[in-house]
């Protein structure tokens, strides 16, 4: 953690998330933005920023093979609350080139052709959205996988510059499922059909009971390549998403 990340995790310590979004939101003024995949999480965020009018600004990445359902949360959210969210898309010519010349559903034949799907729809617009800001509100949360009990909930991304602050870190998936019911936030409704982490449909299946939270994402992989590199935990390697959710998605 550096000097900055341990500045912001000073400043934020024992607050609620909302207050933490408030503190985070005057600190980087104009710089700070937040990113939804319309999972339980990212919802939940979504109104804390939207119902408390709090300057974040919020994006969502469209790779053009979400779910019906996702982009009925996605209306019902913006109708519900009367503001905008910044959709960004991945580069017409690269997902051009790469369907002409591998086909729609290239991901499905090896790790390094869905990899390169994930790059040309998720990362690439990611790395658009993020530029020029100082930092980046995320929904992650500590028991999403393993991997993730090793992150704090300030974080500092190497790779994009920038500030990684996940203001409901520390919940448990009860507790996100109640504040959803209590402020009648909407969801998707593929969470109540076994869908704990929604990504891109030809992507994404429900889970079984007693299956890993992740088993539903790019569940033909072997379970140690499921990583898509919207949140990378190290730098130094290969992007890698520990999820997910986000999430950005």
């Amino acid at each position: 953690m550096n000097i900055r990340t341990e500045h912001i995790k000073q400043l934020t310590a024992g607050l609620s998330p909302v207050e933490a979004l408030k503190v985070l939101a005057d600190a980087f003024a104009g710089q700070i933005v937040f990113s939804t995949s319309f999972g339980w999480e990212d919802q939940v965020i979504t109104h804390m920023i939207f119902a408390n009018n709090i300057p974040i600004k919020v994006f969502t990445l469209e790779t053009g093979r979400l779910f019906p359902e996702t982009y009925y949360v996605w209306n019902r959210t913006l109708e519900m609350y009367g503001k905008g969210i910044e959709a960004y898309f991945p580069n017409a010519d690269k997902v051009q080139q790469m369907v002409s010349a591998k086909g729609p559903n290239s991901f499905y034949e090896s790790v390094d052709n869905r990899k390169e799907c994930c790059n040309i729809r998720k990362i690439e617009p990611l790395k658009r959205a993020l530029a020029g800001n100082q930092c980046w509100i995320t929904g992650i949360r500590a028991e999403q996988s393993a991997n993730r009990h090793d992150m704090e909930n300030v974080e500092w991304d190497e790779g994009n510059n920038l500030v990684k602050f996940h203001p409901i870190f520390d919940w448990d998936l009860d507790q996100v499922k109640q504040y959803i019911r209590e402020n009648n936030v909407p969801y998707n409704t593929l969470h109540d059909r076994g869908f704990p982490s929604i990504g891109c449909a030809p992507c994404t299946r429900a889970v079984q009971p007693g299956e890993d939270f992740r088993a539903g994402r790019w569940w033909w992989e072997d379970q140690s390549k499921k990583e898509c590199g919207l949140h990378s935990t190290d730098a130094a390697h290969e992007e890698v998403e520990p999820l997910v959710t986000k999430g950005v998605s």
